[in-house]
């Protein structure tokens, strides 16, 4: 294998490197490169990004970080086997996880425990080696480097060559050259990327100066002094490494020696404690039967459900899925026996043995709703069980008992990248070029407005708006960066709820590191890397109305009232009739309308609107209509004053004084929709 670029850096840097991982990816296959090694700053966060893009090329996507050094400078190191990757995940946990977010660096007895299947590269200008001889000296430098061979083992040391034009680090690299040869290390040559192409050096000065909060003309030598920092092709490198052949083919080498790949993951769902004897999908078994007998009891139903139940439990133990629907079950139990209101909602409605269980409350059986939308062979992808809980303090305890129960190594929230996106990148760009903050402003409060194509387009007369001339350079060159900078990673966040846990140690699979909130844990993957690489989440969301709702209820209980609420999606419904509005003007009327919007500009008169059959088991009927019907003959209830046969069809929405706002009332039509199985709730709106 010829050369192959080793220390590639990309935007999930977070404002280091100007290339998405994709990016990278593309211009090495593009490049004829075999390989290509990711080592971004302190964590994995586009390693599953780089993994599918390589594997979509062909390329061999090498795992590799840099790692802080409290002493000074980055040290790069490079994933051999599953065990080099484990220690890589558990080194970056570790030196994250005791400092406050977003920092974090590790001391040399943090490496003594983690450098088994690493292979350590000395790093160029910006690692620990050169740190220590541009400040100490020779001395100080060479017993870097005999430290790092200590640690790691002579043959797991490479002195890595950058030549990048620049005076003084050629001055390093003859150096470490020397000191190589006296120590027997092999050397390596790489250009340590943080572009794709060299015409990204607009892009990646303005990521400097954002990262250092100042403006272009402040930058100064914060700037990189030229462009070289790009992926070059082998023919480049050769001939700049003319006079050392064997680093650039000590590269290739090496490439071929690191073995592992994200597919090696190794993640293992946790196993669910059973009772003796009892195996996951025999236990589940065991639930559903019995849930299923308090939910269908001997009814007509009964059967279906039996038979229902059997169908997805042969197709969950054949995906080897029961333990996942366990600890679903466990977690709904928790909230039940806390007394939490908890409600599984989503896709999982469609299955008959959540309902069994009762994390849904919605009988798929009697609804007769596929099953298949939830989970299903073919489509190869996870189950996704959404639970809904009171926000606040009753949620929070619902994640700490996953971290209690599964420990706070083998549990995590699911990250969520902050990209940069319209408004935030006006503005962040707007600062870096000078512009002043009003103008920031006026060019950040259009954006939302802006829908183009190519900044020579719609970008520059939207310009114009703002009050600019598009012609001036400036607008210009604001114009190519805001569109250049659009998607790429500003920092790393927190999901809303989805909570990834593992059998043993998450740490082993994935780095953590402190979230913005205490006693919290975030991987480095956001939910969807998390899916791609088969990590299995939970989402825990919190929702303001449940906290409403458990409130009330508790006001209800020291009124007197009862303390068993019946869920109100499990409230039968039967087949919705179609219904047509007239004007009314009773004060308690409500409707659901199945158009998406109201100025969808359909005709008010061949509206569909669902009325709940439980409504009527109240004793809820439809209001008396006070305006005539179409025809006498419509099949309106009796408390309809239907007394001409022309049309009754209204403005939507009513134009109407507060005073005398007219009110909508339902009138069943002679055509109702008989036996539907489902209804599709759209919008519900109260005319007051």
């Amino acid at each position: 294998m010829s050369y192959v670029e080793l220390h590639a850096k990309s935007a999930f840097s977070f404002l280091e490197a100007a290339a998405l991982p994709e990016v990278l990816a593309e211009r090495a296959a593009a490049l004829g490169q075999q390989a290509l090694a990711l080592v971004d700053a302190d964590g994995v966060y586009g390693a599953p990004r780089f993994y599918r893009a390589c594997t979509r090329l062909g390329l061999m996507p090498l795992v590799g970080a840099e790692v802080s050094m409290r002493d000074g400078g980055r040290l790069p190191l490079l994933v051999e086997d599953p065990e080099g990757y484990g220690n890589l995940c558990r080194l970056l946990t570790r030196i994250k996880m005791r400092a406050a977010k977003g920092e974090g660096a590790a001391r040399w007895d943090d490496l003594e425990a983690h450098t088994g299947g690493l292979v350590c590269l000395t790093g160029g200008p910006q690692g620990p080696v050169a740190h220590r001889l541009a400040r100490e000296g020779h001395d100080a430098a060479r017993r870097t480097l005999d430290r790092l061979v200590g640690l790691f083992g002579r043959f797991n040391v490479y002195a890595e060559l950058q030549r990048d034009l620049d005076r003084e680090h050629e001055a390093q690299n003859e150096w470490l050259r020397a000191e190589a040869q006296r120590g027997g290390l092999l050397l390596l040559a790489s250009n340590a990327p943080l572009m794709a192409e060299r015409g990204e050096r607009p892009l990646l000065d303005t990521l400097t100066c954002i990262r250092h909060g100042v403006t272009l003309e402040q930058a100064g030598r914060l700037l990189a002094r030229n462009s070289e920092r790009f992926l070059k092709p082998a023919k480049e490198m050769e001939r700049l490494f003319a006079d050392c052949p064997a680093a650039v083919a000590n590269s290739g080498e090496l490439a071929l020696r690191l073995g592992f790949t994200l597919k090696d993951l190794g993640y293992r769902f946790p196993e669910f404690p059973l009772p003796p004897g009892q195996t996951p999908i025999g236990f589940l078994r065991v639930l559903c039967e019995r849930g299923a007998k308090v939910r269908y009891g001997t009814g007509p139903l009964a059967e279906r459900a039996r038979h229902q139940i059997e169908h997805e439990l042969e197709l969950i133990g054949r995906l080897d899925l029961a333990g996942y629907f366990l600890i679903v079950w466990d977690l709904i139990e928790y909230c039940r026996c806390h007394d939490i209101l908890v409600q599984g909602r989503g896709s999982a409605a469609n299955s008959a043995v959540c309902y069994a269980l009762g994390i849904t409350a919605v009988d798929a059986v009697g609804m007769e709703l596929l099953f298949e939308r939830f989970l299903s062979e073919e489509r190869g992808e996870w189950p996704d069980i959404d639970l809904d809980l009171p926000s606040g303090d009753r949620r929070e305890q619902v994640i700490q008992y996953v971290y209690q129960r599964y420990g706070r190594l083998g549990a995590a929230m699911t990250a969520n990248v902050i990209t940069y996106r319209g408004r935030s990148a006006a503005r962040e760009v707007g600062k870096t070029l000078g512009l002043p903050p009003a103008l920031c402003d006026r060019l950040s409060a259009l954006v939302s407005d802006w829908e183009y194509k190519d900044p020579g387009d719609s970008l520059l007369v939207h310009l114009r708006e703002a009050g600019c001339d598009p012609e001036m350079p400036v607008m210009r060159h604001f114009a190519h960066l805001w569109t250049a900078i659009q998607d790429l990673p500003r920092h790393l966040g927190q999901h809303s709820g989805g909570m990834v846990i593992c059998a043993g140690r998450l740490d082993s699979v994935v780095p953590l590191e402190p979230a913005a909130m205490p006693e919290r844990s975030v991987v480095q993957w956001d939910k969807d890397d998390c899916a791609a690489m088969g990590i299995i989440k939970v989402d825990l969301l919190g929702l303001g109305m449940m906290a409403l709702l458990e409130d009330a209820l508790g006001m209800i209980r020291r009124r007197g009232g009862s303390s068993a609420p019946t869920p109100l999606a499990s409230s039968k419904w039967r087949a919705a009739p179609r219904w047509r509005p007239c004007r009314g003007s009773s004060p308690s009327a409500s409707t659901i309308w199945s158009s998406r919007s109201p100025s969808s500009g359909r005709d008010p008169s061949s509206a569909t609107w669902f009325i709940p059959s439980c409504g009527a088991e109240r004793g809820v009927s439809a209001p008396p209509c006070h305006t005539p019907c179409s025809s006498p003959s419509s099949g309106a209830p009796s408390g309809c004053r239907s007394s001409r046969s022309s049309s009754c069809a209204w403005p939507w929405p009513p134009r109407a004084s507060r005073a005398g706002r007219r009110r909508s009332c339902a009138v069943p039509s002679a055509s109702s929709a008989a036996n539907r199985p489902w209804t599709r709730w759209r919008k519900s709106s109260a005319r007051a």
